[in-house]
């Protein structure tokens, strides 16, 4: 076989399919995953296609054929003429007669899900099945495998495709990966030649996550409508005023706001805006815009199925709750450092609602320095192209990491009823691919999954064992009324850190607070600061006092010594649980969970 023809720097997907094929192993290749991205070939980006036809297949194969829904087969190389008339099948069987009678040609088959889609066989036409078998017996027969020639089926999401294909032993699965940190720096650096190479890499690293043609519109202007660079660098000066380095950080604006209006320009770069950051960090500004609209990018990318996280506060800032936050701060530690030992692959928070398990996982984010991202509701919005969704948001959030995905209300997205909703498998499949992803150990340091839920009873069994969530974090009421009090502080500290008390006062105050949920305690000390704000003569505990007099709890007993039972039953660790829990054995939690689901649930 002749060797594909091939740029001097092979992407290693490429050199894997060029050594797949010399070595005779494959001569069909599915290529899956980042097939929309560009792809640097000399001094210029090309798509996928234009690469394969053109760097990839030159010099070796004189002829290359496109196969398509949209344009049936076509020759995009070379003087052979092919019948293009009647179906699809019949100029794939006039294809065929060329390729056993003319050696060294290669087939590229675009959006290839198309063409074999991978649905059931009953949802798919009797021609769109009989294209499946084409190709499939293509790639095992001898002679035109020994012809020379060369088939790359183009396909976003591998379980888009005839199935039966991707079976077969003589096809071989490429992924063309996200952009890695040397991909991205090579982009940055052929975007922009006076970047120094620190900046490069701090740019680079910063947009982990985008693909090398998401790189390109945030870097280059998108038409001639656009503001060119000198109107973008003017504008920007104008706006920075006389601060600190203002024409070096003017140049380097415009270079990451390409295609940008003057009024979003000036949205970013406001010219009252202290920017601090510019004297101990130069491109801290330049990095944070870079951060702002990466976000922009991959929400808009991945079809509004996650959203970026972004806690305002660290584990300093939460009350009581030591024996949770010390075992948080652990994980966060080992996050920091880079230690995958110490690291789990995931975390199961659980408890009764309005113990603060959002709040204070987000406050352990922050604390960790890590980056989070959370899934939406994909169970309802993820119709047709559910599976082809779900890989986009996998592929982008491993190419992110390390980062956390944030999973609120898991039991509604894990349920053991997934899979039951009349979407032809559609969930229990989402679910499978996710369960699969979770458990995956090249992800550990790298994606860490966050669960939250009440209810852990409804989660799948399987989604809560060791390998998926190693760690199961139980949240409680404060116990006592100095833990009840420390809630209370914190939260006046993120409100007004200005204000004074009296500690004693304080957990006076909260002596009679017994069943007070974190939320409840929030909420009363909220309203605590209005009635201080409408009465500027009362004292802070009197405002207090007040409010507790005023406001009312919600009053669901049963159920929350229902949900703190079964956050008991769940806890991977004796050690987390308040001392009225970490005495019961085994039996008494089994035996008092049974009875407060009864009364909880009526059975």
């Amino acid at each position: 076989m002749n060797p594909p023809a091939v740029p001097v720097a092979l992407p290693a997907w490429a050199a894997t399919v060029r050594e797949k094929y010399l070595a005779g192993e494959a001569s069909t290749f599915v290529l899956y995953r980042n097939v929309f991205d560009i792809f640097r070939v000399g001094g210029s980006f090309v798509d996928l296609k234009t690469f394969l036809t053109g760097a990839f297949l030159s010099g070796t194969k004189p002829t290359v054929v496109e196969v398509s829904a949209e344009f049936g087969v076509q020759v995009v190389k070379g003087d052979v003429v092919l019948d293009r008339g009647g179906t699809m099948l019949e100029q794939l069987h006039s294809l065929e007669r060329h390729l056993r009678t003319t050696p060294g040609t290669a087939i590229v088959v675009p959006y290839a899900d198309t063409l074999m889609p991978g649905e059931d066989a009953s949802f798919v036409s009797s021609e769109d099945r009989q294209v499946g078998t084409l190709f499939h017996r293509w790639s095992l027969d001898r002679t035109l495998n020994a012809s020379d020639n060369i088939t790359l089926i183009i396909v976003e999401a591998l379980g888009a495709l005839n199935q039966s294909l991707l079976t077969n032993p003589k096809v071989a699965a490429i992924e063309i990966p996200m952009p890695d940190l040397a991909t991205r720096a090579e982009v940055v650096r052929a975007l922009d030649a006076k970047l120094d190479e620190k900046r490069v890499m701090r740019y680079a690293e910063r947009m982990a996550g985008l693909r090398a043609v998401q790189i390109e519109s945030l870097m280059r202007a998108s038409g001639d409508a656009a503001m060119s660079e000198p109107e973008r660098e003017k504008l920007i000066l104008q706006l920075l005023g006389d601060t600190p380095g203002a024409a070096e950080r003017a140049r380097r604006f415009a270079g990451i706001t390409a295609g940008m209006t003057a009024d979003e320009i000036v949205k970013l770069v406001e010219p009252t805006k202290t920017l601090p950051a510019a004297a101990a960090d130069p491109d801290a500004d330049v990095l944070a815009l870079i951060h702002a609209r990466k976000r922009e990018l991959i929400e808009k990318e991945c079809a509004g199925l996650i959203e970026f996280v972004e806690p305002k506060h660290g584990l300093a800032a939460v009350g009581g709750a030591q024996h949770i936050t010390g075992e948080l701060n652990e994980i966060a530690r080992a996050l920091r450092d880079g230690d995958t030992k110490l690291t789990p692959m995931g975390l199961l928070a659980v408890g009764p609602m309005g113990a603060g398990k959002t709040f204070v996982i987000k406050a352990f984010l922050k604390e960790a320095g890590l980056s989070a991202v959370a899934l939406k509701n994909f169970r309802s919005k993820w119709v047709g192209s559910t599976e082809r969704n779900l890989e986009r948001v996998l592929a982008t959030v491993k190419a992110m990491g390390p980062i956390a995905v944030l999973i609120d209300e898991g039991d509604r997205s894990f349920g053991n009823s997934g899979g039951e909703g009349g979407d032809e498998g559609t969930s229990s499949r989402v679910i499978a691919r996710l369960k699969e992803f979770m458990s995956d150990t090249e992800n550990r340091g790298r994606v860490l999954f966050i669960m939250l839920t009440n209810r852990p009873d409804k989660l799948d069994t399987d989604i809560k064992r060791p390998g998926r969530m190693d760690r199961k974090i139980p949240f409680f009421y404060a116990d006592n009324a100095a833990d009840r009090a420390a809630v209370v502080a914190a939260v006046l500290r993120r409100y007004d850190g200005a204000l004074a008390w009296d500690a004693a006062e304080l957990a006076s105050l909260c002596e009679s607070l017994h069943g007070y949920s974190n939320a409840d305690l929030e909420a009363m000390t909220l309203l605590g600061l209005e009635f201080r704000q409408r009465g500027p003569a009362l004292t802070l505990v009197q405002a207090l006092q007040r409010a507790k007099d005023d406001f009312m709890p919600p009053q669901e007993g049963d159920m929350i010594r229902f949900m703190e039972l079964l956050a008991v039953s769940e806890t991977s660790r004796r050690s987390l649980l308040p001392e009225r829990f970490a005495r019961l054995s085994i039996d008494e939690i089994q035996h008092g969970l049974r009875d407060a689901r009864v009364r909880a649930l009526g059975r």
